[in-house]
């Protein structure tokens, strides 16, 4: 267990010192902000959608090591995915870490039961769940991609 958790502390480091999908897209794609007014982590997100199809995402903005990495994985994972399974992929990534239907933590939410090999790189965050502070860090991207997803929706 200790080697898996080494691996994820691997994983998150390289996320956060090479961050992927790093910049801003040209117009006309989507472009997002979002804020956490607890640690001052910024995001701008950058959402290309054709067809239904996650076409290309960029990530910008500053933030703590869990934020930087968290959004360079979820640019990575949702690339080329369907809207649908991006949502879906949005959802099982915010049960893996006991968030409620509102963003916050919810120690009254279990975790979804997840298979962790089908998050692939995204699993390395799942200790994240451990420290309730942190975890609107690590989802500040993925609810920043929501927030674009409902703007295309809404077109």
């Amino acid at each position: 267990m200790a080697d898996l958790e080494e691996l994820y502390r691997e994983i998150i480091l390289d996320h956060y010192r090479n961050p992927r999908n790093r910049g801003e897209l040209d117009p006309p794609a989507i472009r997002v902000e979002g804020f956490n007014p607890l640690c001052g982590d910024e995001i701008v997100l950058s959402l290309a959608v054709t067809d239904g199809v996650v076409t290309d995402v960029k990530v910008g903005g500053s933030g703590c090591s869990i934020s930087t990495s968290s959004g360079s994985l979820m640019s990575a994972a949702v690339k080329g995915k369907t809207v649908d399974d991006v949502r879906e992929l949005l959802a099982t990534f915010k049960g893996m870490l006991s968030v409620g239907d509102e963003g916050e933590h919810d120690p009254s939410v279990e975790p979804t039961p997840v298979n962790l090999r089908s998050l692939g790189e995204l699993a390395a965050l799942q200790g994240v769940a451990k420290f309730p502070v942190r975890i609107k860090c690590a989802t500040l991207s993925w609810n920043t991609l929501a927030q674009g997803l409902d703007e295309i929706a809404a077109d």
